[in-house]
């Protein structure tokens, strides 16, 4: 009986711990990166915190007939957050107006990497990112933004939006210590070999830059970390993560984990402790994870 009744309170218990995690849904299926590899990354990264049970929903393949994206009709109402790993062919129209009505009500949103170069002519999506790169952006999409000496600027002269540099490892710098996504977290930081993203440009309302890094291209401090609003919902927006490489690494895991919760919940408590083996100035702190990496960092030109 009293095993009966071990079975009955350690199943609720699991029941309730599961009824305690966050539901989060990765969209995938198109991008210029290795999508099917760094998927499954995203997908550990989150759900190794506890805090999370994460979903995945890919979409057609490029090219795909009509029929095939009359069936993709994901469900966003049933997450607390939506992250995108997807750069490629717009969505159907019900599609987009589903998500954009998502987001708007609160739903939360979590752009990783090449997703910010995504739907150049969807306004609403532009508008959730803040600033994208590539797919035509220039001067007439919004201004470039950066940070210098601390100050954020707004380059409203013409220019193309989005360019990086060989892919290196660089600091990453906190420029928001008090947000609940940075709390605590070191003031400079190395994070892995990764594209470093810059003169990044779009409409850019209500942004906050929470870290930056320098770029070899521009000399001033690119966001790679930020958050804004779209009317009731919250949205994280991470240019890191090119790579499984670069997202294998424990300041990326650690930004990923509390940028998911905060755009879910507006608050950062189940992933906000910092991790002992959180990167240094001067050393990367790589995640161990079975078989990864899968992709092969360039090595530096001679």
């Amino acid at each position: 009986m009293r095993t009966f009744l071990l079975a009955i309170f350690l199943s609720a218990a699991a029941g309730l711990q599961a009824a305690d995690k966050l539901k989060v849904l990765i969209i995938d299926g198109q991008n210029n990166h290795k999508w099917d590899i760094t998927t499954p990354v995203l997908k550990n990264a989150l759900e190794s915190s506890n805090a999370f049970t994460v979903d995945v929903s890919t979409t057609p393949p490029k090219g795909a007939a009509k029929e095939a994206w009359a069936s993709w009709k994901p469900t966003f109402s049933d997450y607390k957050a939506v992250v995108s790993n997807y750069n490629g062919e717009p969505w159907p129209e019900e599609v987009r107006a589903a998500f954009t009505k998502y987001v708007a009500a609160g739903g939360g949103f979590v752009s990783v990497h090449a997703a910010n170069n995504s739907f150049p002519e969807w306004k609403e999506y532009n508008d959730m990112i803040g600033v994208g790169g590539w797919g035509g952006r220039n001067e007439k999409s919004g201004p470039w933004i950066y940070v210098k000496d601390g100050k954020l600027f707004r380059d409203t002269s013409a220019g193309n939006g989005g360019a990086h540099g060989p892919q290196h490892e660089f600091v990453v710098e906190t420029q928001n210590a008090d947000h609940p996504i940075t709390r605590g977290l070191p003031k400079r930081w190395l994070h892995a070999k990764d594209e470093l993203y810059s003169k990044l440009r779009g409409p850019a309302e209500n942004v906050e830059v929470l870290t930056t890094a320098v770029s070899d291209l521009t000399q001033v401090g690119e966001p790679n970390n930020l958050v804004l609003a779209y009317q009731k919902g919250r949205v994280f927006h991470t240019t890191l993560g090119h790579a499984d490489y670069s997202m294998l690494d424990r300041g990326f895991y650690t930004l990923l984990q509390r940028g998911t919760e905060w755009a879910a919940t507006g608050d950062v408590k189940q992933t906000a402790a910092v991790p002992a083996d959180f990167p240094t100035e001067t050393a990367v702190s790589v995640v161990k994870l079975e078989g990864y990496p899968k992709q092969e960092a360039p090595k530096p030109k001679k």
